[in-house]
């Protein structure tokens, strides 16, 4: 399913730019196997890195990625099936407060998000177009469930490239 920007919040337009798929699960597919090869390529002694003080840690990059990706995949879930309620946002710095990355090895982090993308796509798989395009609320603005799997992708991509920029060119 191809995107319409207009199916997507502001707040998250810049993420869905970055994308270069214009499928939804090719996008989901290609982000997801791009991140796993970074992972890979991540010193295990560099989980608990932080560029800079008062910055997450790789490892806690690791989770805000997945945490914001299960929210995005539940929004979508909701609204595929037809489900009216008005979703709120979340506090990323009061999550980024309670990630337990700490102790976390890479590997165990980058198994557990391709457990988690194996499962978005599953998810995005079983929508069928009329649900792609179904729209809700969430955070005060609409979006659609397609849009949110763009979403999850251009985030996803997002912060790959602040590890790449901040995290592993020092």
């Amino acid at each position: 399913m191809f995107l319409n920007l207009e199916t997507v919040p502001h707040a998250a337009k810049g993420y869905v730019k970055l994308v270069e798929q214009p499928d939804v699960l090719q996008a989901l597919r290609i982000s997801g196997y791009r991140t796993m090869e970074l992972i890979h390529s991540i010193p295990e002694a560099k989980c608990d890195l932080r560029y800079a003080e008062g910055k997450w840690s790789i490892g806690e990059v690791l989770c805000h990625i997945m945490d914001a990706e299960r929210i995005f995949a539940y929004r979508a879930l909701t609204f595929a099936r037809n489900d009216k309620t008005h979703l709120p946002g979340f506090d990323e710095v009061e999550y980024g407060n309670h990630l337990n990355a700490t102790g976390r090895s890479l590997r165990q982090l980058g198994d557990e998000m391709q457990h988690l993308r194996n499962s978005s796509v599953d998810l995005f798989e079983s929508f069928n177009e009329e649900m792609l395009v179904r729209k809700g609320k969430a955070n005060n603005s609409e979006v659609s469930v397609v849009a949110l799997g763009f979403i999850i992708a251009g985030h996803e991509i997002h912060h790959c490239k602040i590890l790449q920029e901040r995290y592993l060119s020092l």
